[in-house]
């Protein structure tokens, strides 16, 4: 009996164990015609995996599920196979790697990726925290791959396999390269993988997205049922209504109304707080063109424009400085953020410093924001903001002042250590 494995083409889970069977000489047969929703529904398919997931691999003693399973079973099928290995210790370090690889990386990216796509309940702080765990690990990848091309000894493992098909999902779905440019070994890692021929057999040619997937909820397909079922109900009372009195005209008129004229896109919140004093753009102007002299013409001038009813300034401190270790992954993640916080350029103005003469490198920031608070729509759209804690400026504080003077100014050395780089946003 030929081994023969359920799954779609396209199943991420079901390419590990055909890569896995082209680096071990095994014949592996993927089902045709599989339909997801409808083959694994079926009952001979239950019989084999009784909670229908997928992939399943039928073999002459048996059905196995869970696709790291069936990978392992494939490899096994070869005596000395070198994917795992060649000792003991290899051995476990590649056990090691493949729990990695669906601990930390694949549960982290569907965690991120399927609320978005509709198929769970999105929640924007269980997205921050999955993006958060994810540039964790990447950056604990990204530090072992700085010395190795494998993830084991000197050639392609199943660790390597499972990771990569793991991180296949990522890059083509939600990794976009602003986000993995802060892990340039990584990148380096993926390409280098996907490129070899028994992957390319299998994968194909890999693209990396260009954007996160735009949010799609889960209550949007059941919408216009619902819709439906109120609107007869109303057409049958019109004549009953009509007959007493005018209490339905307004009912007809709100509801042609709802139907003629679209709802105007709301305003950003900041947009609807009192006039300011502080015209931001002329702040931006004013550092942009001080090229001397700069703490008596910019910095005097910032605090004659500042207003602090209209604006509030904030310092952050990134959290995880002992993990920066490398100085251009450092100012990549820094220069990452500035990227992502694009979208409140209008209502912000930020300085950011790298700071240290070696590693680990201190990250920490100063913001100017409109309003009172760090903007909401910030907070939801850039998930660096849980990598730092926030803390408002007092600034009938003298010290707090000065501090907010010397981050703008570049000042050198900063608390007692020299700058690395410092990075403005305007």
């Amino acid at each position: 009996m030929a081994l023969v494995l359920h799954a779609g083409s396209t199943n991420k889970n079901a390419l590990k164990t055909l890569i896995a069977a082209e680096y071990s000489g095994i014949q592996v047969e993927l089902v045709k015609n599989f339909e997801m929703g409808v083959s694994n529904k079926a009952p001979e398919f239950l019989k084999m995996n009784p909670i229908g997931k997928v992939p399943v691999l039928e073999t002459p003693d048996g059905p196995i599920f869970e696709s790291n399973a069936i990978a392992r079973y494939v490899t096994r099928l070869k005596a000395d196979n070198p994917l795992y290995g060649s000792s003991l210790i290899e051995y476990a370090r590649i056990e090691q790697w493949i729990d990695f690889a669906t601990l930390e990386i694949d549960a982290n990216i569907l965690r991120w990726f399927i609320p978005r796509i509709g198929f769970a309940v999105y929640l924007p702080p269980a997205e921050e925290a999955a993006i958060a765990a994810l540039k964790r690990a990447l950056t604990a990848l990204n530090t072992h791959l700085s010395s190795s091309t494998y993830l084991v000894g000197d050639s392609v493992t199943l660790a390597d396999i499972i990771l990569t098909c793991n991180l296949t999902l990522g890059f083509s779905r939600l990794l976009t390269k602003s986000f993995t440019s802060e892990f340039p070994h990584v990148e380096r890692y993926f390409w280098t993988i996907v490129n070899q021929p028994n992957f390319h057999k299998i994968l194909g040619e890999v693209k990396q997205t260009e954007s996160v997937p735009p949010l799609q909820k889960p209550s949007q397909p059941k919408g216009p049922a619902k819709s439906k079922e109120p609107t007869e109900p109303k057409v049958k009372e019109e004549p009953k209504k009509e007959t007493k009195k005018e209490p339905a005209k307004p009912k007809v008129e709100e509801a042609g109304g709802e139907e003629q004229a679209p709802k105007p896109k709301p305003k950003n919140p900041l947009d609807l707080l009192p006039p300011s004093k502080m015209i931001l753009d002329e702040w931006k102007r004013l550092y942009s063109n001080t090229k001397t002299n700069f703490r008596d013409v910019a910095i005097k001038g910032f605090w004659e424009m500042y207003d602090p009813e209209g604006y509030s300034l904030w310092f952050c401190d990134y959290k995880y400085n002992d993990e920066n270790t490398v100085s251009f992954v450092t100012l990549n993640k820094v220069g990452g953020f500035l990227q992502r916080m694009d979208l409140a350029r209008k209502y912000a103005f930020g300085k950011m410093l790298v700071i240290g003469s070696g590693p680990p490198f201190k990250v920490k920031g100063l913001w100017l924001f409109r309003g009172q608070e760090v903007p909401q729509f910030v907070i939801d759209e850039c998930y660096d903001m849980e990598l730092y804690e926030w803390k408002k400026v007092d600034i009938t504080d003298e010290e707090q002042k000065e501090r907010v003077s010397q981050m703008i100014e570049d000042h050198e050395p900063f608390e007692g250590e020299p700058l690395l780089d410092a990075k403005c946003f305007k």
